[in-house]
């Protein structure tokens, strides 16, 4: 076993003894010394990993002393469902969603879960303006040309480069811009499945798959999904030896809502078994670019890929500029049906936007600018667990996400998140209720929270506020 392997399997076993209460704050994590001859590692190794429980607000450094756990890491991970079942969506599911979305467009809200930042603080406004003016001074047809699919080959090409860092080889013509991941996705399915297909889907899961499935006519099937390890592969396994499923919906890397990363291990067996029963795994990965550690991102679950049968998502919405709603797929064997589905859908998406995008990525700003709002995540997502733990009722529990902005709440039993995001609301404050991330509306006690915004007075108060409501509501 590698010795990055090795890290991010300590990294995950401390994550869960904090989080359990095993190991209790205030506690002592054995030395560096006694760490090394009870794993059996490097001390760099050790040294990585309790710099990585440190960034994450697990455990704090003493000098002369030691690494000890902090107060405020003591909010254990959620629970993980126990099994599969097989769901067809349900209208109200796909209703409440539409709430949601109409709340988080108002403008005199505070909207405490947005997965993206909004305004310029997180973003590169400034240097992609200045790119456009340039482009539309010296290609005024970008504006007046119609764009065809499968996109531009510049940004197609910086596409392909940057899925090497991830182990991914690609040619430029293995590539689809789309529009957004939300099409990538829908190209995918459409290109995999028929209606009346099942698909599995995380549970909880990305919430816009849920009536995406519904308006494909397709019968999901939730997986046991672990807030540390990602998807059951166990699940996965028997459900495929079942014949039942026609594709899998998977976020291998900084899932959404949990942000958990799948073991290497996982992630390869994954791959083999999706060419062993001939099964597309549709990886979505938007999120993926966000892992806290980013000297090294994750393999995607397509390196390992070999004959083809994994469909590779992503965008540049979560990093980059969400405005642009620019995303991407790699289809592998599907390549000429998805082509076929984009001719026939949406066609190109603008070529100004497609060709700022490129320049940008040629330029060599990305990976410093990625290194920054990681940075960003990484502090306020330890803000952020800090004052869920002070804040919260009793009995809540939390995930402790691998990358990105989002933070899976699990409230006590009997709290229902639905109507405390009514009540938040009425107060011109928004979140999003766990009941979205289910086909049949389970998870109604949990809520998703995000930190992809400016720490402000006004945010701080508008999460107190909501805490504040959770106590009031929990039995």
């Amino acid at each position: 076993m590698s010795e990055e392997t090795l890290y991010m399997q300590l990294v995950r076993e401390w994550t869960e003894l904090i989080g359990a209460g095993t190991v209790r704050p205030g506690e002592r994590l054995p030395s560096v010394r006694k760490a090394c001859a009870l794993h059996k590692v490097s001390p760099s190794t050790v040294l990585a990993t309790y710099r990585t429980l440190e960034e994450r607000g697990l455990i704090e450094a003493r000098p002369q002393s030691g690494f000890y756990v902090c107060a405020k890491a003591a909010l254990p991970l959620p629970r993980m469902g126990r099994r599969s079942e097989a769901l067809r969506v349900e209208d109200a599911a796909t209703d409440q969603l539409e709430q949601v979305m109409a709340a988080q467009s108002r403008p005199d809200v505070i909207d405490l879960s947005l997965a993206s930042p909004r305004g310029s603080d997180f973003y590169p406004t400034t240097r992609l303006k200045a790119i456009m003016g340039q482009l539309l001074r010296r290609h005024p047809e970008l504006t007046t040309d119609y764009p065809f699919p499968p996109g531009s080959e510049r940004l197609r090409r910086q596409i392909a480069q940057r899925a090497l860092s991830r182990a991914c080889v690609m040619a430029p013509g293995d590539i689809v811009v789309t529009n957004g991941c939300s099409e990538a996705l829908q190209l995918a399915l459409r290109a995999v499945c028929k209606p009346g297909d099942t698909v599995a889907l995380e549970s909880p899961t990305y919430f816009a798959l849920i009536p995406l499935a519904q308006s494909l006519g397709l019968t999901v099937i939730e997986v046991p999904t672990h807030p540390s390890d990602g998807v059951s592969v166990d699940a996965i396994e028997l459900l495929l030896s079942e014949q039942r499923l026609a594709a899998i919906v998977v976020q291998p890397v900084v899932q959404n809502p949990l942000g958990a990363t799948m073991p290497l291990e996982a992630r390869q067996r994954l791959a083999r078994l999706a060419a062993e029963y001939k099964v597309a795994v549709i990886e979505d990965a938007p999120h993926a670019e966000l892992y806290y550690d980013g000297a090294s991102l994750p393999e995607a679950v397509r390196a390992f890929d070999e004959e083809g049968w994994v469909l590779l998502c992503s965008s540049f919405s979560k990093t980059l500029a969400p405005g642009f709603r620019i995303g991407w797929i790699a289809p592998g064997r599907f390549l000429h049906r998805v082509l076929q589905l984009k001719i026939a859908g949406s066609l190109g998406q603008p070529g100004l936007l497609e060709e700022t995008l490129a320049s940008y990525l040629e330029g060599g700003s990305y990976e410093p600018h990625l290194r920054f709002i990681r940075r960003q995540f990484m502090g306020q997502m330890t803000r952020l667990r800090g004052e869920v733990a002070a804040r919260f009722p009793e009995g809540t529990r939390a995930s402790s996400p691998s990358g990105g902005c989002l933070l899976w709440v699990e409230l006590p039993k009997g709290v229902d998140t639905l109507a405390l995001f009514r009540q938040a609301l009425a107060e011109g404050i928004t979140v999003a209720p766990g009941a979205l991330y289910s086909a049949r509306g389970r998870y109604s006690h949990c809520v998703r929270l995000s930190c992809c915004y400016p720490w402000s007075d006004a945010y701080e108060r508008a999460l107190a506020r909501f805490a504040e409501l959770a106590r009031q509501a929990a039995p």
